[in-house]
């Protein structure tokens, strides 16, 4: 199918049921300021339009529950294989769907409500500033608290938030769900050398193509980080680093996460 080539980016949120630690998270409720419940995915899709509004926003998804959420929701839901291994080749999939071909293609995450609007807009001006970049993505310097989360995590043997190590040309040299680097115990300082991946990119169209084509690394099914593929087979990840945003955007990995999530919606006033 020819592919209809579209001026500037899009925004494509992938959302699956199945997931392994929180089945039907796109559903899940989510209170607010106000103490009213709506759907992950909907305080998503608003988490998104409230970053780059003028962007067209598609939904990825490959469930009929999902969907129907979506259109009750008046966005635009688009069907995907149940075979898509992770969130990229589910957008792989929604740009081959929609046959379309924009400048680049933003992957916002259906669990990170919590997105500060400013970091989608970085990602955007980046990726519309360096033409040679096939993916970018954006990183946070872990405040205390985020970092106290993060360990508790791992102490648990929950798989939370995911660090990221980059090189002296800010591209990303490993991601994990370790958090990386080490540091010895002892008191903690505000400005840790920890960044948080947020799990936030943009992609060329080609590299979405090639990461489809590409097998999988040892790393990234060991990890379950979807990015790894990129790495391992030499695609460069640009790492945009940028300061906390005054709140924890915290992600909806376990259902532990949703009583912090929701006290920062509250403290936002969010409803």
């Amino acid at each position: 199918m020819e592919q209809a080539r579209i001026s500037g980016g899009v925004i494509v949120i992938p959302a699956r049921y199945a997931s392994s630690r929180f089945p039907g998270k796109p559903l899940a409720p989510v209170r607010g300021a106000t103490g009213v419940a709506r759907p992950l995915i909907a305080r998503s899709i608003a988490a998104a339009h409230a970053a780059r509004g003028d962007l067209p926003l598609h939904v990825a998804t490959d469930d009929a529950r999902i969907a129907e959420a979506v259109q009750a929701l008046g966005e635009t839901p688009v069907m995907t294989p149940e075979s898509c291994a992770n969130g990229t080749e589910r957008v792989a999939a929604a740009m081959e769907a929609l046959a379309i071909e924009p400048d680049y293609a933003i992957n916002f995450q259906g669990d990170a409500l919590l997105t500060p609007p400013a970091f989608v807009a970085a990602l955007a001006d980046w990726m519309e500033a360096h033409p040679a970049c096939s993916v970018a993505t954006v990183a946070m310097r872990c405040s205390p608290g985020v970092y106290d989360h993060l360990i508790a995590d791992q102490a648990a043997g929950r798989s939370g938030g995911t660090t990221v190590i980059t090189n002296a040309a800010g591209q990303a040299l490993y991601f994990s769900k370790r958090v990386l680097p080490f540091l010895p115990e002892g008191p903690r300082q505000d400005a840790l050398p920890v960044l948080l991946h947020l799990g936030l990119y943009a992609y060329r169209p080609e590299a979405l193509r090639q990461y489809r084509a590409l097998p999988p690394s040892p790393a990234e099914l060991y990890e379950g980080l979807e990015q790894l593929r990129f790495l391992h087979h030499g695609i460069p990840i640009d790492v945009i680093t940028l300061d906390s945003p005054g709140w924890d955007p915290i992600e909806l990995n376990n259902p532990t996460d949703l009583t912090p999530i929701e006290a920062t919606l509250a403290a936002r006033d969010i409803a």
